[in-house]
């Protein structure tokens, strides 16, 4: 099948810009994982060594990231990875391929949903009602439940409107994240302490892989661009360089989170679930702590939408695209 024919096939409209192509992926990459876990990545390698990490789990990743901009300038058609693998190793190949991609997204979504009553706990913390049951010593209630369940059904209608309604959502919520990170920036560079960054590194070289190991998982997301290709109105080969652009995006914004939070706590004051949210706080009080946890929410909606976005387009390209 010719590269005409599946586009012509698929009968996509290009809708998305520049601006949401760069939302799409950078706001997959960042979800809810910055704000919890910025202290554990610090107690681990020290504020340069865990900065350090994620620079050299960054290099693979964006070597990665330039093998899908060649692939997704080459064959910009929705399902990417599917119609890569299809063409390479056949059908069995590509189902393999598809379903694993498909599964590893419906479980991001699921984590999302599951994320998203945790976090209204910071702002109501008695909210709990209706206990159901006991999950690995997690007390489940049915007001989590429901707010799982109201968080899946806002995100399934705007995408079921379409991929601009999705694409706009996407593009504000990102701008959301992107002021709460430069309000806790700006708060490390006028009211950190380089005293704060101390212990440079913990552990040495072993602190520094240590955190390396984890911050691969912190990349997934970049290829949702590809799943979505055939419905973005740019040049071909301006895909790809979105595309490794939000991966350095994405690197520098973990890098900066990471120094920032090092340089406005000290090491023993790292010691709640929400330490960027702390940070916040320590450079601008409640309000500051308050809009930290809000642009948290807002990565677990950028997160849980872009995954839909990206499972839904490998769905609808399978059977679509099979010889």
């Amino acid at each position: 099948m010719k590269m005409n024919d599946i586009e012509q096939k698929h009968n996509l409209r290009r809708v998305l810009t520049l601006k949401d192509t760069i939302a799409l992926s950078f706001g997959a990459m960042v979800g809810w994982s910055w704000v919890i876990l910025s202290g554990l990545w610090i107690a681990k390698g020290g504020s340069m060594g865990a900065t350090l990490g994620f620079v050299l789990a960054g290099i693979p990743i964006i070597l990665i990231g330039l093998l899908y901009a060649e692939l997704a300038s080459a064959m910009p058609v929705v399902g990417g990875e599917h119609e890569y693998s299809l063409r390479a190793l056949g059908r069995s190949g590509s189902f393999i391929c598809t379903w694993a991609i498909v599964f590893v997204y419906v479980s991001v979504c699921a984590f999302e949903a599951v994320a998203l009553p945790t976090v209204i706990e910071y702002w109501f913390s008695d909210y709990q009602a209706g206990f159901l049951w006991t999950i690995a010593g997690w007390d489940v209630y049915g007001s989590w439940v429901a707010v799982g369940a109201v968080g899946a059904a806002l995100v399934t209608f705007i995408n079921y409107i379409g991929v601009k309604s999705s694409a706009v959502v996407q593009t504000t919520v990102t701008l959301l994240i992107l002021a709460a990170g430069l309000m806790l920036i700006s708060g490390a560079l006028f009211k950190g302490s380089i005293l704060n960054l101390e212990p440079l590194f913990t552990r040495g070289m072993t602190g520094v892989f240590a955190v390396a190991v984890m911050a691969p998982f912190m990349f997934v997301g970049f290829d949702v661009i590809p799943q979505a290709a055939q419905e973005i109105q740019l040049p071909a080969r301006s895909i790809g360089r979105v595309l490794v652009g939000s991966i350095a995006m994405a690197l520098a914004w973990y890098c900066l989170v990471i120094l920032a939070v090092a340089a406005l706590l000290p090491a023993n004051g790292m010691q709640g679930n929400l330490v960027t949210a702390d940070a916040a706080s320590a450079a601008w009080g409640n309000v500051g702590g308050n809009l930290l946890v809000l642009g948290g929410v807002g990565g677990i909606i950028t997160s849980w939408n872009a995954f839909l976005v990206g499972g839904s387009r490998a769905v609808y390209a399978a059977p679509c695209l099979a010889r």
